[in-house]
């Protein structure tokens, strides 16, 4: 099947998850992963219709971006260092994966460099999983309290990727615990600091992120198909 038929399939999927669960599909983004596709494969979906695209590595995106005939608005994905900042910073218009202070930091200081406020999402590794990234449920308060001092980042959300299990029904707590940290995390108040977008969910689970509250899916193999 096309990229756009997959993704007609997508949109309605999405509908029936938003309806079901008393929300409106147009208030779900949905985030076409192209991590290891192509420049014309992005634009294929762009032209479908797609107005965010994702990837995971800062080098990969060096190489495509410049040579996208769109325009999508370009979310980091993927783990994150430090090092890396500087250029993520000039290549997108949101970090969904900040793991710790030390990363908003950079960030910070980098966006500064380049006059401009970068949305950024605080990633929480809701499993507990060593071979995850993200930071402890636990540990969301203090760095929300700490993020204040960061001007030219603006913690827009919650971003997480639920551990990879057999069942949907089996993700569906982790999902549910998200929502439960996003509307405890709304409650804080700085100028800075706003929640609006849990971003969680991908191909094999997102219609239960949606059911439990996700505003923001990343899809990639269901858009385009298994990675060769």
């Amino acid at each position: 099947m096309s990229i756009a038929e997959n993704l007609d399939i997508i949109r309605k999927r999405i509908a029936e998850a938003s309806r079901s669960s008393g929300r409106k599909p147009e208030d779900i983004s949905l985030i076409a992963v192209t991590k290891t596709r192509t420049a014309a494969e992005a634009d294929e979906a762009v032209s479908a219709g797609i107005n965010n695209i994702g990837e995971n590595r800062v080098q990969e995106a060096k190489l495509k971006f410049p040579i996208l005939a769109s325009s999508p608005v370009k979310h980091m994905i993927g783990h994150l260092q430090s090092n890396k900042a500087k250029e993520a910073v000039k290549l997108f218009d949101m970090i969904q994966s900040v793991d710790s202070l030390r990363l908003l930091a950079e960030i910070d200081r980098e966006a500064r460099k380049n006059n401009k406020v970068l949305n950024v999402l605080a990633e929480v590794n809701i499993g507990g999983e060593a071979t995850k990234s993200g930071m402890k449920p636990e540990e969301l308060s203090g760095f929300l309290s700490e993020s204040v001092k960061y001007l030219n980042v603006r913690v827009s959300g919650l971003m997480t990727i639920a551990p990879f299990l057999e069942s949907q029904e089996k993700v569906r707590p982790y999902f549910k615990k998200m929502k439960e940290l996003f509307e405890e995390a709304a409650r804080f108040s700085a100028p800075n600091v706003k929640m609006e977008h849990l971003s969680m969910g991908m191909s094999g689970d997102f219609v239960t992120a949606i059911e439990e509250g996700a505003t923001m899916v990343r899809i990639g193999t269901a858009i385009f198909g298994e990675r060769k």
